[in-house]
């Protein structure tokens, strides 16, 4: 298993060098940077193309969703993991569409961050209970399910689709689909030049919104 390199963004320099030293303890992790300020960390993420961003949502002057949007723009590979005291349904929402891969709150256990942090490094999404619950509900709510737009993908680009919003890595799509891994890539990204996203998140939301598929349908 190969070292995660870890930028860590809070503007509390307590809790900022705590998490730091915290995970600093686990094996295959790095921190590589951390920031108190968001324009800094992205920077930093310029610079340092971290595996994984740990952003705190709630900063002054350059907030957290904008951090992460900015991080995403300049360093695509790097996944975000939001993390916050609030659970607040816009919080989350405006995390997701600026390319987050993950959102947790700050109370988590230890474990649990660890557990985050390794699965959106490696392609996955995570939201906790809370968040799961309100972005779940948010969806359910809403009473525009236009499935007339499907037609801007090929048959086989939402079948991809959909295998990767279930959480599917492109490996696994590939032995799903017999085809290779690149191909499989490739599709993505003329999905999600399609569909004006940038990330499994986004895309995942937005045929849940458009009634494509059934939240039930990617647990």
């Amino acid at each position: 298993m190969g070292t995660i390199r870890l930028l860590i963004v809070d503007d509390h320099p307590t809790y900022l060098e705590g998490l730091s030293r915290l995970l600093e303890d686990e094996e295959d992790l790095e921190c590589i940077g951390k920031s108190e300020d968001g324009a800094k960390a992205v920077k930093l993420a310029g610079e340092l193309q971290p595996d994984v961003a740990i952003i705190d949502v709630s900063m002054p002057s350059l907030n957290g969703i904008d951090t992460a949007k900015q991080i995403k723009a300049i360093s695509p590979n790097t996944a975000i993991l939001m993390i916050s005291a609030f659970d607040y349904q816009s919080y989350i929402l405006a995390s997701l569409r600026a390319g987050a891969s993950g959102y947790m709150s700050k109370s988590m256990p230890l474990n649990e961050l660890v557990s985050a942090i390794r699965l959106v490094h490696d392609g996955d999404r995570v939201l906790d209970l809370k968040a799961t619950d309100k972005v779940v509900r948010y969806l359910s709510a809403s009473d525009e399910r236009d499935g007339t737009d499907s037609e801007i993908l090929h048959p086989r680009e939402l079948e991809i689709l959909k295998l990767a919003a279930r959480g599917m890595s492109n490996k696994a799509i590939a032995g799903e689909l017999y085809i290779s891994e690149r191909t499989v890539q490739t599709h993505l990204v003329n999905i999600f030049k399609k569909l004006g996203v940038s990330s499994r998140t986004q895309a995942a939301l937005y045929i849940i919104q458009k009634g494509w598929v059934a939240p039930s349908e990617l647990s």
